[in-house]
């Protein structure tokens, strides 16, 4: 496994398992599987509405709690009410800490969500606390204005929208790259049929899967691929025993679309791949 060090210190493995649109009996096999295979950081949130099923697994799993990086968000809708969310989430998931904690979105009252996460940061709920989906713009004005600078922001990143912009941003003050959907989950077809991708993918002997997930890891950004298929499970975990050369990474860098999935989050329409994966 390769990390990353935030900028408070605390590491977090580079690759981990997400939740999202993971919920009930298969969610909580799904985790469990995954630790069981040797994934350490699990990503859930409380929009997901997994979050106690993700907690059943991790107090199931007879892993040592401090070997497991948990991260949850808390949802813009929560935002008034913030510490009352991330305590129930604590209780959702069965621990008395959390390694990392996200605000969701950039919208409402995220200063004072903030000002709530920096709280309980310092009362030791949280080792750390970051955004997701924020813009440069956002994540600046937030850093600028506040007492804690966010150790990560969790954006949608993949082949076909790769945030090399953000990537520019985040490095310059800071912040952690973390992909959600680095599969493509709803383009994922497309994407491991590009010649660029499956040359690769026969040159080192592994899936399309592998290399896009290792390009992501070699350009410093963190992913969380989800599946609920024990096989692919272990497959995106193997990642580790190979390195793209410059070339390879030059080749998967053009087939950048800069065309994210996800655009309004309170439009369903815009979150329906099913990410089977």
């Amino acid at each position: 496994m390769e990390y990353c060090t935030f900028n408070n210190g605390v590491k977090m493995p580079m690759l981990g398992f997400g939740t999202f649109l993971n919920n009930g009996s298969v969610c909580e096999k799904s985790v469990a599987e995954a630790i069981e295979e040797g994934y350490r950081l699990i990503d859930t949130a409380e929009a997901y509405g997994n979050e106690n099923e993700v907690g059943n697994a991790i107090s199931n799993c007879g892993v040592k709690r401090d070997e497991l990086f948990i991260v949850t968000k808390v949802n813009f809708k929560s935002y008034e009410n913030t510490t009352k969310t991330v305590l129930n989430s604590l209780k959702n998931l069965k621990t008395d800490y959390l390694d990392l904690v996200l605000l969701h979105w950039p919208f409402g009252n995220y200063y004072k969500a903030w000002h709530k996460l920096e709280k309980m940061y310092h009362d030791g709920y949280i080792r750390s606390i970051g955004i997701s989906n924020f813009d440069p713009d956002r994540m600046i004005d937030l850093i600028s204005f506040n007492e804690i600078k966010p150790v990560v922001n969790q954006i949608e990143t993949h082949l076909y929208c790769q945030r090399a912009k953000e990537h520019i941003w985040e490095n310059k003050y800071g912040v952690a790259h973390m992909a959600y959907a680095p599969l493509g989950q709803g383009q994922a077809n497309s994407m491991f049929s590009e010649k660029s991708v499956t040359e690769l993918a026969e040159k080192y002997g592994k899936t399309p899967a592998q290399i896009l997930l290792r390009y992501n890891i070699q350009n410093n950004v963190a992913v969380i691929p989800k599946s609920v298929h024990k096989e692919r499970i272990k497959e995106n975990l193997n990642v580790f025993d190979f390195k793209l050369t410059e070339s390879d990474m030059n080749a998967l860098k053009l087939l950048d679309k800069k065309s994210p999935m996800i655009g309004d989050p309170e439009n369903p329409s815009k979150v329906e791949f099913a990410m089977t994966w």
